[in-house]
């Protein structure tokens, strides 16, 4: 009967040999069910081949890791779900065995259909040969490994007496590795209640022996073996780092340290694995922890889907796009802000599940010490942003606007938006667009979280003097500065060059990050929004400005609900106050693909 079920699984199993690696990413429309992993070829290659007695569509590559993995197909996406159900189901592949995509693959060890074949005859082999699997002397199936083979089975009153002989640690050990599978979700206590007991039920089933819910000591052998060969091909070893005060385990067939650079620990990919490691370490107190949160969400690793979740003391940030996925952790404890960050290739997502799960259940700050931000020389910048070494996700482009309501509504021109994916007021607040006049060249943007500028602008109602002083509140060099620069100059005229009544001449010297600041009086009084020059404009003298008058500039706003305030102008203020009016009424606004 055995014979028979082998033999029906192995005809359903046969399908046409496909090309090797050539082909393994080529648009993902191929995977391959990954059985098994050795640290060496000659291993690798017995196993296949005995694998081969049951499964004619065995191959083997050599994969990134050093490790040599067997592995069944290729097969549709759909397929490959359904085959691995199936073989799981049946009991006849490890329980560790998954979907890979063949990201990780190298050369062939063994080419499809080649373990079909005798090494020393030549000749074809397996099922439909003459061959069987009971033949003396046969090579064992995945699931008669010699380690646990030698085991007796048990009834499942006896496996509950040898499971009472098994130490705090060893329960452990098999909490952990049903976690590190899939079928296990809460704290490795080694107390056996409910959780445990249905765990190990649904590992059997998936085993296809009766759920019990008591491991065999032969099953508890299986699982561990097949624990400590998924850890060992991803070389998943507890690393302590004395510098930055953390143990955790990493992958470290995947991963190599690479350097320090306070606050992160890095480690790079290792032989083209595709995986980074940054470990967080730096003392701080609350206000450090929610801008480490922000900052670290302007990383080029951290895409801006996925969820994100800030507590008082901790925070988690998962981010996915189609190229780059990522995970961090950090939190605060007795002055020290210590965390981790993983990056993969979604591609990888079923490894580095198991990969995330041993981490954050190993992840242990120790000790009263944290990276010494001297321990390194870094620039003031790199200080400053605490993103050495690191690409920060960067804007198409940066411009200036004007707060001009409590909520935060702002108004900018309508370059500061043209062509953006997306809209943010100052670096953080995401952005709609409500309103743009391509006549006035303005935009209205509406903060999707109502926001409380510190000042919002009041403007001038009187037709100022000629010739008097005025200030531009912008952002010259866009994000690189915290906070808005005021350039002093004069205003030349209330016209543009060829007579625009909405246009003020201004003679100062400006950048195009200003663009769309307010124009300010000595009273702090909006005099306009600093535009472009027009289109067409001759090539004109260092310090030609041009801003937009302010009853043109408030003309759209009440269709929004918004009225603007007023001010027919007043004494002149002290030159800080009049920096903080600019300061406070100046938005940055920045364009994102």
């Amino acid at each position: 009967m055995m014979r028979q079920a082998i033999f029906l699984l192995w005809l359903a199993a046969a399908v046409p040999a496909a090309a090797p690696v050539q082909a393994q990413v080529e648009a993902q429309a191929q995977v391959w069910v990954q059985i098994e992993a050795r640290p060496t070829e000659a291993e690798a290659d017995e196993r296949a081949r005995a694998y081969a007695e049951v499964f004619p569509d065995v191959s083997g590559y050599r994969l990134s890791s050093g490790w040599y993995g067997i592995v069944l197909g290729p097969y549709g996406p759909d397929v490959a779900r359904l085959r691995l159900r199936d073989l799981l189901g049946a009991g006849m592949v490890p329980p560790d065995s998954f979907i890979a995509d063949g990201r990780n693959f190298r050369e062939p060890f063994l080419a499809p259909g080649e373990a079909m074949r005798s090494p020393v005859t030549g000749e074809p082999a397996g099922p439909g040969t003459g061959q069987v699997l009971e033949e003396e002397g046969a090579a064992p199936g995945p699931e008669e490994a010699p380690e646990t083979a030698l085991l007796p089975d048990e009834t499942p009153a006896e496996a509950r007496q040898s499971e009472q002989l098994l130490t705090l640690g060893e329960r452990q050990e098999l909490q952990a590795a049903l976690q590190w599978f899939g079928f296990y979700g809460s704290s490795i206590d080694g107390a056996f209640g409910s959780g445990t007991r249905a765990s190990m039920a649904a590992w059997q089933r998936a085993r296809g022996v009766e759920a019990t819910g008591i491991l065999t000591a032969r099953q508890r052998a299986a699982l561990l073996d097949a624990y400590g060969r998924a850890q060992a091909e991803l070389g998943l070893e507890t690393v302590t780092e004395e510098e930055a005060g953390i143990r955790i385990v990493l992958p470290t067939s995947l991963v190599t340290f690479d350097r320090y650079e306070p606050p992160f620990v890095h480690y790079a990919p290792k032989d083209g694995s595709g995986v980074q490691v940054m470990l967080l370490s730096e003392p701080g107190d609350q206000d450090t922890l929610f801008g480490l949160y922000d900052i670290l969400q302007t990383l080029e690793v951290v895409p801006r889907e996925g969820t994100r979740e800030r507590r008082e003391t901790s925070f988690t940030i998962e981010g996915r796009s189609a190229e780059i996925a990522s995970y961090t952790h950090a939190e605060l404890r007795g002055g020290m802000i210590k965390g981790y960050m993983l990056v993969w290739h979604p591609g990888d997502d079923e490894r580095m599940a198991r990969v995330l799960t041993a981490m954050q259940s190993s992840f242990r700050p120790f000790g009263d010490r944290a990276l010494d931000p001297g321990m390194v020389e870094l620039s003031d910048e790199q200080r400053r942003g605490m993103l050495a070494g690191l690409e920060v996700r960067k804007p198409r482009h940066a411009r200036s606007g004007i707060f001009v309501d409590a909520k935060g509504t702002v108004v900018t021109g309508a370059g500061a938006v043209a062509g953006c994916g997306r809209v943010t007021l100052d670096r953080e607040h995401e952005a709609e667009v409500v309103l743009t006049d391509a006549d006035l060249g303005i935009a209205v943007l509406k903060p999707v979280r109502a926001m409380a500028p510190r000042v919002t602008a009041s403007f001038r109602t009187d037709e100022p003097r000629l010739g008097s002083a005025v200030a531009v509140a912008g952002y010259p060099y866009g994000d690189a500065l915290p906070a808005p620069t005021l350039t002093f100059g004069v205003l030349d005229a209330l016209s543009g060059l060829e007579g625009e009544a909405g246009l003020r001449r201004l003679s100062v010297a400006t950048k195009e990050g200003d663009e769309g600041g307010p124009v300010i009086d000595g009273s702090g009084a909006v005099l306009g929004m600093l535009v472009a020059p027009p289109d067409g404009a001759r090539q004109l003298p260092a310090g030609v400005s041009f801003a937009l008058a302010p009853e043109a500039l408030a003309a759209r706003l009440p269709e929004l609900g918004i009225l603007p305030r007023t001010s027919d102008g007043g004494s002149t203020l002290a030159p800080e106050d009049l920096a903080r009016l600019g300061d406070g009424m100046t938005a940055l606004v920045s364009c994102w693909d």
